[in-house]
């Protein structure tokens, strides 16, 4: 980096699509560096696709040499069965976090919502947008969950460093 920035990892987990995103902040300036999706199928045994997801964010992790990720928290209202896979994709990812020795943040969806748009009710279109735009970039990053964690990413670069 060289610019005394924060190189930060943002992961937005799931079994079957875990995004990351990878920035770099200096000051108060985000600078996109990349993004993409883990993906694994449903055919797929179930603890190799947690590896998969593992040793995806750790590739990223080796790839992007972050100093500290962000990762959002496990939020769900109803159906607990559901969100059994994508804590343990979570899991997989804080693994990875620990195995490299990052420091982790971690953030409701409503706190990343508010850190990204200003509004933590905002709909995903919006907080989508306003990666875009305080990323400088042409279009939305997709997939989805990638600019999920970028979201994530940016909302631990605009919380201060992490303890």
């Amino acid at each position: 980096m060289g610019d005394g920035g924060r190189r930060i990892i943002g992961v937005d987990p799931g079994l079957a699509a875990s995004g990351w995103g990878v920035l770099e902040y200096s000051g108060q300036r985000a600078r996109y560096l990349a993004h993409g999706c883990i993906e694994t199928a449903a055919t797929q045994d179930h603890a190799e696709r947690l590896l998969a997801v593992f040793n995806g964010i750790r590739a990223v992790i080796e790839e992007w040499r972050p100093g500290e990720a962000a990762i959002e928290t496990l939020f769900f209202s109803r159906n607990v069965k559901s969100a059994i896979p994508v804590a343990e994709a979570r899991g997989a990812a804080c693994v990875a976090f620990a195995e490299a020795g990052l420091a982790v943040r971690e953030f409701t969806p409503n706190a990343i919502k508010q850190g990204v748009s200003g509004v933590a009710k905002a709909d995903k279109r919006q907080v989508q947008e306003m990666v875009r735009m305080i990323l400088g970039l042409e279009d939305i990053p997709r997939p989805d969950h990638a600019a999920d964690a970028l979201a994530a990413a940016i909302c631990a670069a605009n919380s201060g460093m992490v303890l």
